[in-house]
């Protein structure tokens, strides 16, 4: 699963992006924090970014420069500026693709869905996360290890999936929570523990104990 990051102050529309997003298969990071957006993008990582240029402080023509200067991710910008010098600096500072506001969602789809392709054309497992002999595969929601599997519900593929994401660090359940929250899924405190509950117990009985490790008052580790 490919993770598209949606740097963009108007909140309805990052929201409307990455549930449409979403609905077709990807992850997404929407960051709030428009002060350190180069710093948020070496942190996650993602594989394709839609950057919009009117930005609350640096403008996106800059923070493109920015992370060029080390990462060659895909960037599509995505704004209501539509002006000829708007889309020649866009594509001169390094940016992939120049949409307009407002824009059709299924051109959209197009444009990421074609960039990705020819961004990552040897990735062919991307519905397929592997980590310490887990293989949680996407499509068929399903975890497996030395020939074991066991299926899993639409939420515990949403959280497990985020914790694989994030392996190696502390994911809060608070993080957890507005993960599911932004695909659309609502979970509250109580219902997170007896999923986290569900999780182990199928990943132990696919012979894998202490997979998923609590940090008592911060979160949860892979």
């Amino acid at each position: 699963m490919f993770t598209i990051m949606i740097i963009d102050d108007n909140e309805q529309l990052q929201n409307e992006i990455g549930n449409l997003l979403i609905t077709n298969g990807y992850s997404i990071l929407k960051p709030k924090d428009f002060n350190q957006i180069p710093q948020i993008v070496k942190e996650n990582n993602p594989d394709l970014i839609l950057l919009d240029i009117n930005l609350p402080n640096d403008d996106g023509f800059k923070i493109c420069t920015e992370i060029r200067s080390f990462s060659k991710v895909p960037i599509i910008f995505i704004t209501s500026r539509n002006t000829n010098i708007d889309e020649l600096m866009a594509i001169t500072l390094g940016g992939d693709d120049f949409i307009t506001k407002p824009y059709n969602t299924q051109i959209l789809l197009a444009r990421i869905n074609a960039l990705i392709k020819r961004a990552y054309p040897n990735d062919t497992n991307m519905d397929i996360v592997e980590y310490n002999n887990l293989k949680l595969n996407i499509l068929s929601s399903t975890i497996e290890h030395n020939g074991n599997s066991e299926e899993l519900t639409k939420n515990e593929l949403k959280i497990l999936y985020y914790l694989l994401i994030n392996k190696g660090k502390i994911v809060s359940r608070v993080d957890i929570m507005e993960y599911l929250w932004d695909s659309s899924m609502f979970v509250n405190d109580n219902t997170l523990t007896v999923n986290i509950a569900r999780i182990r117990n199928k990943l132990e009985e696919i012979g894998l104990k202490d997979f998923i490790k609590t940090k008592r008052g911060q979160g949860y580790i892979i």
